[in-house]
């Protein structure tokens, strides 16, 4: 049995089967509607239910409060229509930003290598090409979970259409990393995944401007995608400037790969590894990606910035942005979160997922 989903202001009619969410049906139909964490947590894909009813499903009461439930409105990741619907989105999708609607995928591990502290390159070979945006996301279903999924940014170039790569930190009693990925998973192994997802994407087609990104841990993933895609793709010829950052260097990984870009592409990139907790060697900056940020740069007027990472630091990351004059129509960001951000607050409204 399936729905019928009116999205409004497009006036679109989509069919919504009862296994799926309002999101997915929407997305597999080429119907873009805001979302970013997919899971109920950031609040992203808030809309407004105009008629009918839905079953908000697992959609965090801090992301939808009860007070917003009874107003009509409801999270789309999470909400399944218990008949006939209306919804009015906010869908001021850029006309430029090309839209690659989700399909689903069979996969096949190719490489599983450690290369960081508790950090894992994960690459699979999918049945067939994808096609998405630099910065864009997969849905992984679990080996073994009875349909648990996990959303994992792709740190691989949109030219890299058959083989996708994923950078992936290890959660302590995580269904996913420490009961799967860094458990048992190996090469050869067959995994079903679902994409491409996600707004968080180089901006090609805007007027070239300098860039400013901020990435922590493995937040670097869909950051690498958009830095590869600029300087191999030749997609973006504004010159960037990335801080990554980590507790100590053995959290840091691929600092080889990207300071061999920035000597080979000196007049686009520039690169700066940092380390908070402990004395930072030759090559790398001591403190918070914030903190080598402000020392570089006393005001951002005309770049764009981009940041992603743990919730907590893509917070630190739009005041410190903002602390140099950047305006939120000009910064970009992505959190990542896992099962227990669904207990704290929501992130920051400011910025564009």
């Amino acid at each position: 049995m399936s729905h019928t989903v009116t999205v409004e202001p497009l006036g679109r009619e989509v069919e919504v089967a009862d296994d799926q969410t309002i999101l997915e049906a929407c997305l597999r139909a080429g119907v873009w509607l805001p979302h970013s964490c997919t899971h109920g947590t950031c609040a992203t894909c808030k809309v407004e239910i105009l008629d009918g009813e839905v079953d908000h499903g697992a959609a965090s009461s801090f992301a939808l409060m009860d007070f917003e439930r009874e107003e009509g409105k409801t999270l789309t990741c999470c909400a399944r229509p218990q008949g006939d619907v209306t919804i009015e989105a906010d869908v001021d999708v850029e006309e430029e930003l090309e839209i690659f609607p989700v399909q689903d995928f069979t996969g096949t591990i190719v490489e599983l290598t450690d290369i960081a502290h508790e950090i894992k390159r994960l690459r699979i070979e999918l049945d067939r090409e994808i096609g998405f945006n630099a910065g864009q996301y997969m849905k992984i279903i679990v080996p073994g979970s009875d349909g648990v999924d996990r959303t994992w940014s792709m740190a691989n170039p949109p030219t890299e259409t058959r083989v996708v790569e994923f950078q992936v930190r290890n959660v302590p009693g995580g269904v996913a990393t420490d009961g799967w990925l860094f458990k048992d998973a190996a090469v050869g192994d067959t995994v079903q995944l679902s994409g491409p997802y996600g707004r968080f994407v180089l901006r090609t087609w805007e007027e070239e401007r300098p860039i400013v990104m901020m990435a922590g841990g493995t937040g670097l993933a869909p950051i690498a995608s958009m830095i590869k895609h600029a300087l191999l793709n030749e997609a973006y010829d504004g010159h960037i400037t990335l801080y990554a950052g980590g507790r100590t260097r053995a959290d840091l990984y691929d600092v080889d790969y990207f300071r061999e870009l920035a000597a080979e592409y000196p007049d686009q990139f520039s690169y700066h590894p940092c380390v908070s907790n402990e004395e930072p060697e030759e090559g790398y900056r001591g403190g918070y990606v914030t903190q080598a940020l402000e020392e570089d740069f006393d005001k951002l007027n005309g770049y764009q910035g981009y940041m992603c990472g743990s919730p907590a630091m893509v917070e630190g990351c739009l005041k410190s942005f903002m602390s140099r004059r950047l305006f939120p129509r000009d910064i970009f960001g992505e959190d990542f979160f896992n099962e227990g951000d669904k207990q704290k607050g929501l992130s920051s409204p400011l910025i564009k997922r």
